[in-house]
């Protein structure tokens, strides 16, 4: 009997060019909301302030722990002491706030341009107060990240102050994920005898989980490559898996996890069944309805490729486009092997070499970001917004029908219209 064949990875185009996404600054919009007793203060223009204003909202009778410092045109011009000023404005943020657990510097644009040296700031302010509350910086600017590198950089700026893990072994997740998939994951990774777990980021980062020699860690989002590395630098061993998205992809990354501490393949099997029939019966209704359209995502989030893989594999659909803003081979290699070679995968960006593409191709569905929603719809093409992808709660088999209903939803909203006309 000849072996199987190796699995095909789609080819890879390189563009570069004008790109549209948002900067890593976004990242705030849902790091703040997972680390309950953090700050995050951008150093940066009133288009910082605006950016995080529009897209996170002001909760009403809340407030909020995220803000801006902005820097003037004195600043700018390097008339005025940025350090002092920084000083100044910290100062005030923790005298009016003292609940503040931990306070995240974080770089923009303006801060990187007039090289204000931020680390150094951090860990001067931390030690003047002796480390209460503890003062870390990271870079969100759009100068060298990509939306949700935003939460790659915050993450890696707190692995050297994760405690060590002196014996034994623990499982790491990586990546935010919302509340209630973290507690549905702690449930199978205790009934196939898995523990401890621990979370990066934390609910709160006064509870900052331990990293060793003994952890396995492994990743719940694709775009965590530097903190991936950074944890391997202390001893942490890496498990590599597809991301939990859809049934097939959330039993094979709880497998991945599952044999790098030791369970029995037939205890993993017997543990997933039930969830993973669960996940493939939610998503025959939304099957029905996505099987055979074709789709293009632009590159915007970092998730495109295992999201296509899902849409592919378990719905039916046919990828025209996947669009991905850098392409990870350490991260993405057990997804590039499930996904068909007649993908068009495209790495980085031209924007009007992508946009005639797209109006060439004219796919039933596209992924992109909201500058770009409005036109194309505009133009006729039917859209979804990437960012929804960010915020809502689509990991593991319990979500994997919510994950293919968001894709649904605006051919749903399309068929409407049409039959309205």
């Amino acid at each position: 009997m000849s072996a199987p064949d190796a699995p095909v990875s789609p080819a890879v185009c390189v563009e570069h060019g004008e790109r549209q996404t948002f900067c890593g600054l976004a990242g705030i919009v849902w790091l703040h909301r997972k680390m309950r007793d953090s700050f995050f203060l951008v150093i940066g223009s009133r288009t910082c302030a605006h950016l995080l204003q529009a897209a996170a909202g002001v909760m009403i009778f809340a407030e909020p722990r995220f803000a801006t410092a902005v820097l003037q045109e004195r600043d700018l011009a390097g008339l005025a002491d940025c350090n002092e000023e920084l000083d100044r404005v910290v100062t005030a943020l923790l005298e009016r706030r003292p609940d503040i657990g931990v306070l995240f510097l974080i770089a923009s644009c303006p801060s990187e341009v007039i090289k204000l040296d931020l680390d150094t700031a951090a860990a001067r302010l931390s030690a003047a107060r002796q480390g209460r509350p503890r003062i870390l910086a990271y870079s969100g600017s759009g100068l060298d990240t990509r939306f949700t590198q935003g939460e790659d950089t915050c993450l890696a700026a707190l692995v050297p102050w994760l405690p060590p893990l002196e014996t034994g072994r623990s499982l790491l997740v990586v990546g935010a994920l919302a509340d209630v998939v973290e507690d549905q994951f702690c449930r199978l990774f205790g009934q196939l005898d898995i523990g401890p777990v621990h979370f990066l980021p934390p609910r709160r980062v006064a509870e900052l989980p331990p990293v060793g020699p003994g952890t396995l860690a492994v990743a719940a989002q694709p775009f965590v490559g530097d903190t991936m590395a950074a944890l391997a630098a202390r001893g942490a061993t890496l498990v590599p898996a597809p991301f939990p998205f859809g049934g097939e992809g959330t039993r094979a990354w709880f497998a991945a996890a599952a044999d790098a501490w030791g369970v029995a393949p037939q205890r993993v099997a017997a543990v997933l069944e039930g969830p993973a029939e669960r996940a493939a019966r939610g998503l025959e209704r939304y099957r029905a309805l996505l099987a055979g359209k074709r789709i293009s995502f632009l590159p915007d989030t970092q998730l495109e490729i295992p999201l296509g893989r899902f849409l592919h594999r378990e719905c039916g659909m046919e990828l025209v486009e996947l669009g991905v803003p850098y392409l990870d081979r350490r991260m993405l290699a057990p997804e590039l092997e499930l996904l068909p070679a007649s993908a068009r995968l495209v790495e980085g960006q031209d924007l009007d070499a992508q946009l005639d593409r797209l109006h060439a191709d004219r796919p039933d569905l596209t992924v992109c970001g909201l500058g770009l929603a409005n036109p194309l719809e505009a133009a006729g093409l039917t859209t979804k917004w990437s960012i929804e992808l960010v915020f809502s709660p689509v990991h593991g088999f319990d979500q994997a029908a919510d994950l293919a209903e968001l894709f649904a939803r605006p051919l749903l909203r399309r068929e409407r219209l049409l039959f309205e006309r």
